[in-house]
């Protein structure tokens, strides 16, 4: 069976699609139509920082809340923003 192909909407150019929504929601099926699994993989590593930032307990519910904000942000809108006060490493 051949790889999925999307059109990367962060990326801009064709590559291998998610092999399944990464979330069962609205969101989830934009994402999988939409983005491709290295802009996916791009994204889960920029979050780490952002529960670095924030200081995120993983296990609660504003984190899927927060995740879920992020990921919808990061792929979907041209105003993303890095977490208040964010000091990019040198």
């Amino acid at each position: 069976m051949a790889e999925r192909i999307v059109k990367c909407i962060k990326l801009g150019v064709e590559l291998p699609g998610l092999d399944s929504p990464p979330m069962p929601n609205e969101l989830g099926q934009r994402i999988y139509e939409n983005v491709s699994k290295q802009a996916w993989k791009e994204f889960l590593e920029h979050f780490k920082m952002v529960v670095n930032e924030y200081r995120l307990d993983l296990t609660s519910p504003m984190a899927d809340q927060v995740f879920e904000q992020k990921a919808d942000e990061y792929f979907f809108s041209d105003e993303y923003r890095m977490p208040e006060g964010y000091v990019p490493e040198k």
